[in-house]
Parts: structure tokens; sequence; C-alpha cells
């Protein structure tokens, strides 16, 4: 399935490690949407064709960036009641509160017939057909703040923590798939909102410049193809 570019631009494939990449600037939420729309569809087909079993599932981030996004890609008219929505990590805060990623989820994809994983009622992860991250300036991925010394070989699928210092817009304790978890995926995706510092440092993890989380999982990805919307 081809999906739109032309309010965009690409720039060629690199390789970090096993992992090829490309980061392509200037998609509006519309043309992201495609992109993801286009994924999914590819991925219930496989799925169909190789399990019988519709089922797939997808992690997605919290935030501000992702939302325009998420209201574009609900319009697409695909077999929604056979995706499963995670969120990569949310605020331990109730799923009415104004911080809740899981409550704001439901509200999106619940009525289009997806179902939306609560992460506190979750057990084991499943492979992610899409692996969907947001970044920090930081380089926090998930709630995998560079304090939590978030590691390659995490035992546990999903860990509560809290980030030091809190950030001031979400001072509350977190829950987060680790990167194992989000690694156990078929394609990883990064949405940087057009930030300038979000884009130096990503680029800097992928050529190994630090070791922030977001270069740890960068780093550990196997042959997933990474697609970054700078």
């Amino acid at each position: 399935m081809q999906w739109a570019v032309s309010a965009s631009r690409r720039r060629p494939f690199c390789y970090a490690g096993g992992m090829k990449a490309q980061i392509i600037e200037a998609a509006t939420p519309e043309t992201i949407a495609d992109f993801v729309a286009a994924q999914l569809s590819e991925a219930l087909e496989s799925t169909l064709h190789d399990a019988g079993d519709l089922a797939i599932s997808i992690t997605v981030p919290g935030g501000s960036t992702p939302f325009p996004i998420f209201e574009a890609l609900v319009r697409h008219p695909l077999d929604w009641s056979s995706i499963i929505v995670w969120p990569n990590d949310d605020r331990i805060v109730a799923e009415d509160h104004a911080a809740s990623n899981t409550g704001k989820l439901r509200a999106i994809f619940e009525p289009v017939g997806a179902q939306v994983v609560a992460l506190p009622d979750a057990h084991e992860p499943p492979h992610f057909a899409l692996a969907w991250l947001g970044m920090g300036a930081d380089g926090h991925i998930a709630s995998l703040f560079p304090n939590t010394d978030p590691q390659t070989d995490d035992a546990q699928p999903i860990r509560r923590l809290t980030p030091d210092p809190l950030p001031p817009e979400a001072p509350f304790d977190r829950i987060t798939l680790t990167i194992p978890a989000l690694l156990n995926s078929g394609q990883l995706m990064f949405t940087l909102g057009g930030s300038a510092d979000k884009r130096t440092v990503f680029e800097a993890a992928l050529a190994g410049e630090h070791n922030l989380p977001v270069a740890r999982l960068i780093g550990a990805a196997g042959e997933q193809t990474l697609t970054c919307f700078a």
C-alpha cells in the first residue's frame, strides 16, 4: 500500500547497527496518519494470511504531538475491531484525569471499535506490529527518563517508576513499557513534532554519540525499519 509524501521531504536511509532508518521532514499529521494506516493495513493482511487471526497490537505515545495524528488516523476505514492499542506509558492517575494518556486514547480509539489496554491492568505485552514513540529533548522515550537508567535486557516488560526531575507539566509517577517490550515489534516509528532540539538528540542517537534512553533503544534494535517524522 502506498502513502502520500507530497507535503514532506524524505532523507536517504541510513543504518544504525542492523537497523534501517529514515528521517522524513515537514510531514503533516494527515501524511503521518496515512503512513500509519498503511502499516496497519499491511499488518492486518499479513496476520490474516499467516495465522488466520486478524488481531494486531500497536503501542503509541502520549503527550501533545500525536493526538492530531490519531484524530486523522481514525478516519481511515481500517478494521479497528481487530486493532489493540497499548500506550507506551502513562501517568499514574485516574483515567478521567486530564493527565491520563489511557483516558485520552480511549476517547479517540474506542468509538471506532479498537480496544485500548490500560498498563496497570496488563500482564505480558504482545508483539507489536508497530511501536510508535515520541522522544523528549532529554532523550527519554515512553517514561524511560535518563535518571531511571533503562536497560536493554530488562527482565520486566512493564515498570512503575518516578522521573527525576518530575516534568512540571506532568508531575506524576509513571508506568511504562521497557526497552525489550518496545523492541518486540515489527517496525519502529518516532514523531518529534518539528523540534530542532529533539532532532539533534535523535540524530546523535542514530550515530551512537550518546547513551541516553533513545540511543539505548536504537542501539539494541534488530532488523526493524525505523521511520522518524522530524
